[in-house]
């Protein structure tokens, strides 16, 4: 009977051993997580200055988002394009925009111009290995049109890329914005 405790014992203690052993030594990689996004801010400047502004400080809450535009475009113009990220959810507004900057090799704007609006645009700015980014670009405005104009960001996207059909990544935020051309 002695043995049988002392076997059982022993059994015991090797899987409990074995069991509580760790078979992987390397640390585990941190986790990045995913930006909130409470308010995009994109300022365009040109002869006049038009803001557009997205926020929706409550996320998927009860409380609608607002879209606003400041105004019309102005046709054959030039506009020189920034995009500010906020996290406006916390006590203290996160600045997102720094986030993007130090981590641009792994984000991107894309710039979705719809039906009817005639605007083109460029990029202004590039990662570490001159990919585009999109935090600043420039948009011009061709004749008098309206129509949508969507702002895609994306996490970790193929680059180099043609566009947003062959980014992949995740989308960390995507609005669209009705403009006016006159």
């Amino acid at each position: 009977m002695k043995n049988y405790f002392k076997l059982v014992s022993i059994t015991l203690f090797t899987l409990l051993f074995v069991a509580c052993s760790s078979d992987d030594d390397a640390a585990p990689e941190p986790v990045n997580e995913e930006e909130v996004i409470t308010t995009m801010i994109v300022t365009l400047n040109g002869p006049d200055s038009v803001v557009l502004t997205y926020q929706d400080l409550d996320g998927d809450g009860p409380d609608a988002e607002t879209l606003t535009v400041s105004g019309p475009l102005t046709a054959n113009t030039t506009y020189d394009g920034s995009i500010r990220l906020l996290n406006e959810s916390e006590e203290e507004v996160e600045e997102i925009t720094e986030e993007i900057e130090e981590e641009d090799d792994e984000h991107q704007f894309f710039y979705t111009v719809g039906t009817g609006l005639d605007v083109t645009y460029a990029y202004a700015d590039e990662d570490e290995n001159g990919n585009p980014v999109g935090l600043a670009f420039t948009l011009t405005t061709g004749a008098a049109s309206s129509g949508a104009l969507t702002f895609t960001l994306r996490h970790e996207p193929n680059k180099p890329n043609t566009g947003l059909e062959d980014a992949e990544g995740s989308t960390d935020i995507e609005k669209s914005f009705d403009l006016e051309v006159q």
